[in-house]
């Protein structure tokens, strides 16, 4: 549906690496790095973009599909280890749907960032 996103963060490098690293299991990675800030994507169609304004924006709710429950928790763990703050661990959330499996951190500037898988399947931890 979006082209792209583009906001701005209060530590450039500190935001690079938290959205790198934790979106890294859901196949995210670099498209462009300019003097503007950097792109990210999955398909080269559709882009996260952060740029450099050393000012903490409104707080914003970034979702991201991942493809099986396996990235959902690969995700988690990630952007807890890239020091995001856990705000709902990996797991059904039936408010949402019978299939909505998801997890939710809060990253730098006060964003929280989720990844969402919406098939319903059997999960074990390690197995997709």
């Amino acid at each position: 549906m979006f082209d792209h996103i583009v906001f701005g963060v209060s530590d450039y490098e500190e935001s690079n690496s938290f959205f790198l690293n934790s979106l890294k299991p859901i196949g995210i990675v670099v498209a462009d790095e300019a003097p503007l800030g950097i792109e990210l994507s999955t398909d080269g169609k559709s882009s996260l973009c952060i740029r450099r304004n050393g000012e903490k924006t409104a707080h914003l709710h970034l979702a991201f599909v991942a493809e099986n429950r396996c990235q959902v928790d690969d995700f988690y763990q990630a952007a807890l280890a890239s020091g995001g703050k856990d705000n709902g661990e990996p797991g059904i959330r039936p408010e949402y749907s019978s299939h909505y499996y998801a997890a939710f951190i809060i990253g730098p500037d006060d964003h929280n960032i989720e990844v969402v898988c919406h098939k319903n399947e059997s999960h074990l931890p390690g197995q997709e």
